[in-house]
């Protein structure tokens, strides 16, 4: 492999094909590379939510009880957050397309799995692959888009990014719901191993296979003789050793720096998930007539409207005024649904949703790159998504005891707390949170 000085480099990538994009190219916003990714991602999230809003339903039908089945939901939340670090870390080393593929396949791995499940055990094990996959996927399609865009465009394309992220999450479980009724368990994880084909076939057309912004150990010679052979393999043996070594460290498992951005959006994930999973209980518990749907179409929807109007604000607005929004249409959300008594409360909840979490997924993720720095952006968003990971947990969890031990009237006020939590965090580390590297 010849790299720019003419050296022959012995490091091997999957990607042959040449990394730098014409000159016309480099400051487009959206190139072909970028739409490919992304439409990667849409089949990658979407095929994993519409599982996860009836994978506890499944483990009942084989006889799980109300704790177990939390345990099967949750377990691929719980994997995904310790093998983040990990995949974040490679994400840095190796090609962003190799990992995305390896996570795209352990995904159809787990498919196939939930088809063939017949106890609650191989079901567990099912999402343990999953959450492996999903560490995978979702920390390096982040780090590969930030890396195919132009820094001037980052806000914008991580917004872009950031809509088909969320929009998956907002239709997946609405599709996961209406299949499982129509058609049954076993026939909705067959169109979800289908949304992962297409990802991984979609993951194969990328012309740019993302390599890593931080070196390898590489070697380099513009004609060196073979007496040298046997120097520069020991000077290389060293070199890896030291860097195994280098890597065994807290700063190359998480970016430091994006810890406390990390928790401040933990704080609107809480919320977020815990809607997810308790919102049908919530009607039902109050007896309500309304349909749980709308809200995930109306979440959508506004998403989109938002994304595309405000995409230019993204690089122009502080994260201080995002967070500002962004905690407000929070607690409106949250209010929303505490009030509730017809369809026309879910949908100002879907909207201020959308511009709560949704925006603040995209403003969270951008800052994230933004302090960590291109060489270090696989490490950024691995430990922004922890703070998803955390959320997913910690919500549905947390739900669970609000929802056993209160009064449902105080269900959703209770995670109002989460919003000066997470102005606290913010207050502490802003500096932190504000800093830059380039």
């Amino acid at each position: 492999m010849v790299d720019h000085t003419g050296g022959v480099s012995a490091t091997t990538e999957l990607d042959a094909e040449p990394e730098n994009p014409p000159t016309r190219n480099r400051d487009r916003l959206i190139t072909r590379d970028v739409a490919l990714v992304m439409l990667a991602t849409f089949f990658f999230m979407t095929s994993n939510m519409v599982v996860n809003p009836i994978i506890a339903g499944y483990g009942e039908s084989m006889g799980a009880t109300g704790s177990l089945m939390g345990v099967i939901a949750g377990a691929m939340s719980f994997v995904s957050l310790f093998c983040r670090p990990i995949a974040g870390n490679l994400s840095d080393l190796v090609s962003k397309r190799l990992l995305v593929a390896v996570g795209t396949a352990l995904y159809i791995v787990a498919g196939v799995m939930y088809c063939a499940a017949q106890s609650t055990g191989m079901l567990i094990a099912a999402r343990m692959v999953n959450g492996l996959g999903f560490a995978c996927g979702t920390v390096c399609l982040a780090t590969w888009v930030s890396l195919l865009l132009p820094i001037r465009h980052m806000g914008a394309g991580m917004g872009l990014y950031g809509i088909v992220n969320a929009l998956a999450i907002a239709v997946g479980p609405a599709l996961g719901i209406r299949l499982q009724t129509a058609v049954g368990y076993r026939w909705t994880f067959v169109a979800s191993l289908t949304l992962n084909a297409c990802a991984f076939v979609t993951v194969l057309l990328v012309r740019n296979g993302g390599k890593p912004a931080r070196k390898t150990v590489t070697m380099q010679t513009a004609g060196g003789s073979p007496a040298s052979d046997s120097s520069r393999e020991s000077q290389s043996d060293r070199s890896a050793s030291h860097m195994l070594r280098h890597r065994l460290r807290l700063r190359n498992l998480v970016e430091p720096k994006v810890i406390p951005l990390a928790a401040v959006f933990m704080m609107f994930a809480i919320p977020y998930f815990a809607n997810q999973s308790f919102l049908v209980d919530y009607i039902f518990a109050r007896h309500l007539h309304v349909s749980s749907d709308l809200f995930f179409v109306f979440y959508a929807v506004a998403l989109l409207l938002l994304r595309l109007t405000l995409r230019n604000l993204f690089d122009s607005k502080g994260f201080r005024f995002w967070l500002t929004v962004c905690s407000l249409s929070m607690l409106a959300m949250l209010s929303s649904l505490t009030f509730m008594t017809n369809s026309w409360y879910l949908l100002v909840a879907g909207v201020t949703m959308a511009a709560s979490y949704g925006l603040m997924s995209s403003v969270t993720q951008a800052q994230a790159v933004v302090i960590a720095g291109c060489a270090r952006s696989g490490l950024a968003n691995s430990t922004y998504y922890m703070g998803i990971d955390l959320g997913m947990t910690l919500g549905p969890v947390l739900a669970g005891v609000f929802y056993g031990h209160l009064p449902i009237a105080w269900f959703y006020p209770m995670f109002m707390l989460s919003m000066p939590m997470a102005w606290l965090i913010y207050l502490s580390f802003r500096r932190v949170i504000h800093s830059k590297n380039a």
